[in-house]
């Protein structure tokens, strides 16, 4: 006997079992005896991370990520595939894409597959208004939730991240430090990551009593065509900058075309700082200074901790943060 038997014979849905297991206020008290009455009269307990012992499993683990095509998150794919194979469970993928309801779909999907477990790749999906996070908690009370630097503090959920502040404070830091004071900040998205990104940046700013200006903080899509063209503009438009930060690899190699577009000597005229440390990195003339955010090592401690946790074992860490580490290449003198 399991959830999803209980939500069969009881008639409602999985996501209304887990409320009722959640304490959820969002069940009428009709349904929750009724669902509770299912649970006494059938045997059901709710130790859901007893599953090492044999147990209603299917040594399956379902997998979401929003965007495959994109290297980060395709990278995380493959580190995770290869550490749950080697742990003897297989996975599904679903790639959602950014709409909440397509995200909501997909993992009920992914629950009605009886999967094991649900690991979501990348910070995309912690939303910014917790209510949209509802469907996650819920879930929580009946299957772990494993989430790649993302962060929701709700029991049955856990995160191993990077440490995104530390690692663009640092870098802010490197980059005034070696004479650089206006630096413009290049990022793609409003999320849990993104966030800790841009505090970092404007954290490092404030330290060293530089002013934080809002035409030097610009958002632009992972296309480093975009990013040159952005650039083009701002400078065309009286902006004046000496160095680049960006929040994904793929808009600092925009950076550098932007420079060679203007004759532009880099580092010493701009200097240009990725995110990620993937291939994109070293396919630029000359080759990019880049944050490595170590996707391997949270994706390695992610499938550890739900091994742990499917096995049964206790006071398992619901927050792991990981350094990243910066990489010296040849776009900046730091």
């Amino acid at each position: 006997m399991n959830i999803y038997d209980v939500s069969a014979r009881a008639g409602v849905s999985i996501a209304t079992v887990s409320r009722v297991l959640n304490g959820s206020p969002n069940v009428s008290e009709r349904t929750r005896s009724h669902v509770l009455a299912v649970m006494e009269e059938s045997g059901y307990t709710p130790n859901i991370f007893a599953r090492g012992l044999g147990l209603d499993t299917i040594k399956t683990v379902g997998i979401m990520c929003s965007d495959s095509s994109d290297p980060y998150l395709a990278n995380a794919i493959y580190f995770l595939e290869r550490e749950l194979r080697g742990c003897g469970y297989d996975s599904v993928l679903c790639c959602t894409g950014a709409s909440l309801t397509r995200k909501r779909q997909y993992f009920d999907l992914l629950l009605s597959k009886r999967v094991d477990a649900m690991i979501l790749a990348g910070s995309k999906f912690v939303e910014m208004n917790p209510d949209d996070n509802a469907y996650l908690t819920e879930a929580a009370a009946g299957i772990p939730i494993m989430l790649v630097n993302g962060f929701l503090d709700a029991p049955g959920i856990y995160s191993t991240v990077c440490d995104d502040h530390a690692a663009m404070y640092d870098t802010a830091c490197r980059l005034i430090r070696s004479g650089k004071k206006d630096i413009l900040y290049l990022y793609s998205s409003y999320s849990y990551s993104g966030v800790n990104k841009r505090r970092g940046y404007e954290d490092a700013l404030r330290v060293h009593g530089l002013p934080i200006r809002e035409e030097r903080i610009r958002r632009c899509d992972k296309d480093p065509g975009k990013a040159k063209e952005l650039l083009l503009s701002l400078a065309d438009s009286g902006s004046t900058f000496d160095a680049v930060m960006t929040s994904d690899d793929s808009l600092a190699v925009g950076a550098v075309k932007y420079a060679h577009a203007r004759g532009l000597s880099i580092p010493d005229q701009l200097a240009v700082v990725g995110y990620n440390n993937s291939t994109l990195s070293r396919c630029t003339d000359p080759e990019l200074s880049s944050v490595d955010t170590r996707i391997e090592a949270l994706c390695t401690d992610t499938v550890k901790k739900l091994m742990k946790i499917l096995n049964g074992e206790e006071n398992v860490a619901q927050k792991t943060t990981i350094p990243a580490e910066f990489v010296q290449r040849q776009t900046t003198k730091v």
